[in-house]
């Protein structure tokens, strides 16, 4: 599946000319807070295992069509999830002597798989307490890493860690749920390393006139809204401090996904009186596909390193 994808050479000192030409947008819409994001994913945990993973892996994924050939729709959709990580960690180049900071770890599940897979020292923040409550007990099925692995309740645009923490930021769909999204990218910075790596993906908006269905289906529906399309990301992390190594626009990967979603929403079982809102989902994941392919919504991912 094509990805559109600007990469200069890795970790190099020269970086591509990279369009600078698009300006940034202001939204007309609600702009939702921290509390309601929190709300939001306290209550909306049971969903998502029920739909999404049952572990409570929630991100969108990377797809290949040849390897993905002869899986179930379940099967592509956590392959997809999984290969992200995986291209997470070999784009950042994360290792056993990385100290990385998972802004959003929700469950803590994308947490113990970086730990176990590269052997880095990995710290999760979220400020859903009922999804880092779930992380810590996850920790007691994973012994091994105990040593290795930390959680805490705590938001993105005020981190409770000293300058220079860390060797990496991490974060898989969060940043868009953060109203002051600049800041976000700024605590980053601060926390981070001199030549640390902060490597990410989030939701961007290609262009100002969301349709009313947008709005609906999307923007309202995952209480979130941005200022920020592919490009002027990009602008907002240079104006951070940040030397951008590579971005990669991963919006048909994201329609693909929600395509598998609204299918997996279609035929979800969960506890009683989940029926309705499942079938919901059904129509506004496909929806949000609509959105995609009408370029009212984005996914990218972004590699750089503080200067």
């Amino acid at each position: 599946m094509p990805s559109r994808s600007l990469n200069p050479s890795r970790f190099s000192e020269s970086e591509t000319n990279l369009h600078r030409g698009v300006t940034m947008v202001t939204a007309t819409g609600h702009r939702f807070s921290e509390n309601e994001t929190e709300e939001y994913y306290d209550a909306e945990d049971v969903i998502y295992r029920s739909v999404w993973d049952a572990d409570g892996s929630v991100h969108w994924g990377v797809f290949d069509e040849e390897s993905d050939r002869d899986r179930t729709i379940r099967e592509q959709f956590l392959a997809a999830g999984i290969r992200l990580n995986e291209l997470m960690v070999e784009y950042g180049k994360i290792d056993e002597n990385s100290r990385v900071l998972d802004i959003g770890c929700g469950n803590g599940n994308a947490a113990v798989w970086l730990s176990r897979n590269s052997g880095a020292h990995v710290t999760g923040i979220d400020l859903s307490g009922v999804r880092v409550a779930n992380a810590v007990e996850s920790l007691s099925q994973v012994p091994e890493l105990a040593n290795k692995l930390a959680f805490e309740k705590a938001s993105a645009t005020d981190l409770p860690f000293d300058e220079g923490t860390f060797t990496h930021v991490w974060s898989q769909a969060t940043i868009y749920h953060v109203p002051d999204k600049v800041k976000v990218l700024e605590e980053s910075y601060r926390v981070l390393q001199p030549g640390g790596v902060m490597i990410f993906d989030d939701l961007t908006k290609p262009r100002a006139d969301i349709s009313e269905a947008g709005r609906k289906f999307v923007y309202d529906r995952l209480l979130f809204d941005t200022d920020f399309s592919f490009y002027s990301y990009m602008d907002a992390l240079r104006e951070a401090g940040f030397r951008v190594i590579q971005a990669r626009d991963l919006s048909p990967h994201l329609a693909q996904s929600y395509t598998y979603l609204s299918r997996l929403a279609s035929i979800a079982e969960g506890p009683e009186g989940y029926q309705d809102r499942f079938e919901y989902l059904t129509d506004a994941y496909m929806k949000t596909v609509e959105a995609i392919n009408n370029e009212e919504l984005g996914w990218a991912q972004y590699l750089c390193v503080k200067q």
